[in-house]
């Protein structure tokens, strides 16, 4: 029941938010559409409704499957240097690659995505203090450690202004032909939730899955391929867009409870859902400029932080 809730209140924002804009365009214009209204639609309204679901929905189930495997409800992408390893990948092909086609730079941002989420694994095994608030502390700080990189040779390159654009979520530039890369995340999402069982085996333990005949390693490492994969197609396309990956598996999993499986399509719906209420609101509150979408989901999505932390200690006591 509250899957239908969720879907029906995902697709009435979703076919508001093609008619909210400077452009006007309203529902009775559809039965006649000017060549201006037309091109408005399909090249920007479209596109920008398309890469919204995807980032939104992308984002969240990374965060989900994060963690799920580090066992900790407070990790996610942007807690566990996984974001700030793409953009130095991003600075990387800037730098050695400079007319690399958007492939090649994503390419290069995985990568780096990838082995920066592999390391903070590795710190995560090698600390024996595991509290839920410590954990994404270290994350955060290898995560600034890997800023600080990152800017120190995007100034000694001159290429600051570049490197800030992706520290900037915005869906305002999406038209067509600029986001048709975050399609290459739907097999992955789509394998998320194939193996989604054999992760929410890996996410109790090595021992415990090795029992039951797992092959724990390699499940884990599946997993973080499909997080860096996704995590930098949003961040090429999009730029970072804070807490969406850590606030939303911890909404569903209070009302859903801890089966990945399960929550795997509440948790997409979901983070699709915030994301585009974040976008429009961002489009109407100083209409008709906009507030980029990191703003209005730094804003909501911190005080929804906020409010899970409160909730867990007042749970613990």
């Amino acid at each position: 029941m509250k899957k239908r809730y969720l879907a029906s209140a995902l697709v009435l924002f979703a076919v508001g938010s093609l008619f909210v804009g400077v452009s006007s365009i309203s529902p009775m214009d559809l039965l006649d559409l000017s060549e201006e209204q037309f091109h408005v639609l399909w090249n920007s309204r479209l596109p920008r409704l398309m890469s919204i679901l995807l980032a939104g929905a992308g984002m969240s189930v990374c965060g989900l499957i994060m963690q799920q495997l580090s066992r900790n409800k407070f990790v996610s992408p942007t807690t566990a240097g996984t974001m700030d390893s793409a953009r130095l990948g991003v600075l990387v092909s800037l730098m050695l690659f400079t007319s690399a086609s958007p492939l090649v730079k994503m390419s290069i941002a995985f990568l780096f995505a990838l082995l920066g989420t592999f390391i903070f694994m590795k710190i995560l095994d090698r600390i024996k203090f595991k509290d839920v608030i410590f954990v994404p502390l270290v994350g955060l700080m290898f995560g600034n450690i890997i800023s600080s990189i990152t800017t120190f040779f995007a100034y000694e390159r001159d290429l600051i202004q570049n490197m800030s654009a992706w520290m900037q979520g915005d869906f305002s530039l999406i038209v067509t032909g600029r986001y048709e890369l975050m399609f290459l995340s739907i097999p992955f999402m789509i394998a998320a939730y194939i193996f989604a069982n054999k992760f929410t085996i890996a996410g109790m333990g090595e021992d415990f899955a090795v029992s039951l005949g797992l092959k724990y390693r390699t499940v884990v490492n599946t997993g973080l391929i499909l997080v860096a994969f996704v995590a930098s197609s949003v961040l090429l396309t999009v730029g970072m867009i804070p807490f969406l990956g850590l606030i939303i598996p911890n909404i569903v999993s209070i009302y859903q409870g801890d089966n990945l499986k399960k929550n795997l399509p509440h948790t997409a719906m979901l983070g699709a859902l915030f994301v585009l209420v974040c976008d429009i609101l961002g489009r109407v509150i100083i209409y008709p400029y906009e507030l980029p979408i990191n703003l209005t989901v730094g804003v909501l999505g911190s005080g929804i932080f906020a409010w899970l932390l409160i909730r867990r200690r007042s749970r613990e006591a």
